[in-house]
């Protein structure tokens, strides 16, 4: 049996951009258990990091080092974006097609993702076609969809930037379970009250360096940079 894609190596990351530093010198190790929070203010680079371990930015310098080949690790990974991606098909066959790409029958990915449509209470709106979705229901058929595949690794940038408080709570208990049945998280988000219901250990970044990387109880109650202590104020950072 393959073992796990974890722990990953984070070693001097850098992204450039028309000039411009997304990520500079980034450095971290990752664990394979829990839920890890991306934070920091807007522009940090916390997007950036997320496409850049999922493999969609190319690296101007360092290196990442998971514990698997790269074609092992991009299999068992999975991202769900701010604003979801809809195929122009029912929800069902949207939810499938993780499946069917694999190569598992029409029919057989048909019900599997019958089946996390009830998991995420869109069993009715199996047959709708997505476009038709409210913002909460796209996230959590679009977060079906990438747990459908039972990822190691699940990517969430900003998943509820958008939403109410109820959808927001109800992305998050499927998050918590998801986590429970052993799939590792890494989330941005710019929610603190969520970071603190959600994170075992948070990332800090600002102006594309880390400044942060701690236990989630250490970070909220003793930030050591200033920078993180005026960002959970609610203080612009400067």
């Amino acid at each position: 049996m393959v073992g796990s894609i974890f722990p990953v190596e984070i070693a001097d990351v850098t992204v450039r951009k028309r000039g411009q530093a997304l990520l500079d010198g980034i450095s971290l190790s990752l664990a394979p258990q829990g839920i890890t929070i991306v934070m920091g203010p807007n522009g940090a680079g916390k997007s950036t990091l997320l496409k850049a371990l999922h493999g969609m930015e190319r690296l101007n310098g360092g290196h990442i080092q998971w514990s698997q080949p790269k074609s092992v690790t991009q299999k068992r990974q999975a991202f769900v974006f701010q604003t979801p991606i809809l195929m122009r098909r029912p929800v069902i066959d949207n939810v499938a097609y993780p499946l069917t790409l694999r190569g598992v029958s029409s029919a057989e990915a048909r019900e599997k993702a019958r089946q996390w449509l009830e998991r995420v209470k869109l069993g009715p709106a199996a047959h709708q076609h997505a476009a038709e979705l409210s913002g909460g229901e796209r996230q959590k058929m679009a977060l079906a969809r990438a747990l459908i595949g039972e990822p190691e690794l699940l990517f969430l940038d900003e998943p509820c930037a958008n939403l109410d408080g109820r959808a927001t709570r109800e992305i998050e208990e499927l998050l918590l379970v998801a986590n429970a049945d052993g799939t590792r998280i890494i989330m941005a988000t710019h929610d603190m009250g969520q970071a603190r219901r959600l994170a075992d250990d948070v990332v800090f970044l600002n102006k594309a360096k880390l400044l942060e990387h701690a236990d989630a109880q250490a970070f909220f109650e003793s930030p050591t940079t200033p920078q993180a202590q005026a960002f959970l104020k609610g203080e612009i950072v400067e």
